[in-house]
């Protein structure tokens, strides 16, 4: 495995707090990253806004600029992150769709691949940069168009599940599920359009909890994966 992207909830990013940061989770984070970095995997990172904003709940907002808040929340948590990321000694850095003066540069593929080749963690910020499209959207886009070799989905439930583990106390756990059932079944693992972005690009999906010992190492480096494999094969 060359490079993958990695997937980050910005409210698993802030801990018990649920907003904003908590510091410790971020250098577990960080320091478990440096670690796939130093066996030579190249390293894409995409955040989530949740930690700061939900715009979808409110009907107040028009959803364009609710969203558009969503994209500069998603960059506030790269740029934190980020830093985070190099105190423990690895060079970062942040694409986004759109110009954000010198907060960050602009997106391409040739600056992104540029970017890997220097051993550099490369954060995709900004979601697509238009509204409608999740941050599931975007990081299926982007790996797709840095021919990243899978998607790790670091999260704060431990798999893929029949129906909500929270609810139902009996609901089945996968551990692997082809991106057609995922699809037919509605089974959330990231957004319907994502879902068929994915499918179409034959791009594969790991599934796992972000907060358990190791969890990025084990998935990525070590291939133990206590999550979900989502596949890009028939049923």
């Amino acid at each position: 495995m060359k490079r993958i992207m990695l997937k980050l909830s910005g409210e698993a990013l802030a801990g018990e707090k649920k907003t904003g940061f908590d510091e410790a989770t971020v250098r577990e984070v960080a320091l478990q990253v440096k670690q796939v970095v130093d066996n030579r995997i190249q390293v894409g990172i995409v955040i989530g806004g949740g930690n700061f904003w939900r715009g979808r709940t409110s009907e107040h907002i028009d959803r364009p600029k609710a969203d558009q808040i969503g994209m500069l929340a998603t960059i506030m948590n790269c740029i934190y992150v980020s830093e985070i990321f190099r105190s423990v000694g690895m060079k970062t850095e942040i694409l986004t769709p759109f110009e954000c003066g010198s907060f960050t540069k602009l997106f391409s593929k040739d600056r992104a691949v540029k970017y890997f080749e220097q051993g550099s963690v490369v954060f995709f910020a900004g979601g697509t940069g238009h509204p409608y499209f999740s941050t599931d959207t975007g990081v299926v886009l982007r790996s797709i168009e840095v021919d990243a070799d899978g998607i790790y989905l670091a999260k704060a439930i431990d798999g893929v599940y029949d129906s909500d583990p929270r609810i139902n106390p009996n609901a089945k756990k996968y551990d692997t599920v082809s991106i057609d059932e995922v699809i037919e079944k509605n089974l959330q693992v990231v957004d319907m359009t994502a879902s068929i972005l994915a499918k179409e690009n034959k791009m594969p999906m790991v599934v796992f909890l972000l907060n358990e010992e190791n969890s990025i190492v084990n998935a990525v480096v070590n291939g133990r994966i206590n999550g979900t494999i989502v596949t890009t094969e028939g049923k």
